[in-house]
């Protein structure tokens, strides 16, 4: 660890049942920078998970190597979903497919086509599930639209089906985005930052959601987080990053001033100033 990071204790959670998730002495590098520095981490079925740390601490780079879109870099390092190796010695797996079919993605610019309706967008969900003729005359069956429409209801835009996406607000298209891993039948949802160009209330509205998703239906969400307290508020399990490395991995109730200052350098406290943390899973 470099020396001018403090090693606070990490407090590795105990896992209870089948892992989603083992990330073992994971390490990318671009250039002279370690983006991940022998990273090990590992997620059990039904977790929430909030990934913090300062911009290039490594958190996207950590949640895009969950699904290969990202590889790490050749060596002892691994990564296993579901129970399958899916990156060993910088390469990844023929079981990429298979474990890309079990994730939705959900990306901070809501990767929907503006021309389409929100319908069309979450349709795109069941692809996977068709013949590719079928998806392209957008002939769906009559029970995958009804899970699109049972879906939308879900996450509170379903009026709002046949408006073009690009009609539609920031917070209501990453809902629609929500919407489309319920339809291709997701057992785990990583975001990345997908509230970061959102207004306080759309971010409430969509981090609100993914909670449900995870405590109503058991669905394991890990979304990387610039918002400390909204990774407080609705995230039990919050691992930071800093410079690469792991800093953090714990409770949410487990975070305070001095760790966060610790985590992100003294400018944090201009954030933070001096009202008290929310309250860990304090959200509805």
């Amino acid at each position: 660890m470099p020396a001018d990071i403090a090693a606070p204790e990490i407090a590795y959670p105990k896992i209870v049942g089948d892992a989603v998730f083992k990330v073992r002495g994971a390490n990318r590098t671009y250039g002279a920078r370690k983006a991940l520095n022998d990273v090990n981490l590992t997620v059990g079925k039904g977790e929430m998970i909030a990934l913090i740390g300062p911009s290039g601490s490594g958190k996207s780079t950590l949640l895009r190597s969950l699904t290969g879109l990202v590889r790490i870099d050749a060596g002892a390092g691994r990564i296993e979903a579901f129970g399958a190796a899916l990156q060993t010695n910088g390469k990844v797996t023929d079981k990429v497919r298979g474990v890309r079919a079990r994730i939705g993605f959900i990306f901070q610019q809501f990767n929907l086509v503006g021309r389409l309706s929100l319908f069309s967008n979450v349709m795109v969900g069941a692809l996977a599930k068709l013949p590719v003729w079928r998806g392209m005359l957008g002939l769906w069956p009559r029970a995958d639209q009804q899970r699109a429409m049972e879906a939308l209801t879900r996450v509170g835009v379903a009026e709002y089906a046949t408006q073009r996406a690009n009609t539609l607000s920031g917070g209501q298209q990453q809902r629609g985005a929500i919407a489309r891993t319920l339809v291709q039948g997701a057992e785990v949802i990583l975001a990345d930052e997908p509230v970061a160009s959102l207004d306080p209330v759309s971010a409430r509205k969509v981090m609100g959601a993914l909670q449900d998703l995870n405590q109503k239906d058991g669905l394991t969400v890990i979304v990387t987080l610039h918002h400390v307290e909204y990774a407080i508020r609705y995230c039990p399990r919050v691992v930071a990053l800093k410079a690469g490395q792991i800093v953090y991995d714990g409770p949410a109730k487990g975070l305070n001033h001095a760790l966060l200052v610790d985590i992100y350098g003294p400018e944090i406290e201009d954030v933070l100033g001096d009202a008290p943390l929310p309250v860990a899973g304090g959200a509805a």
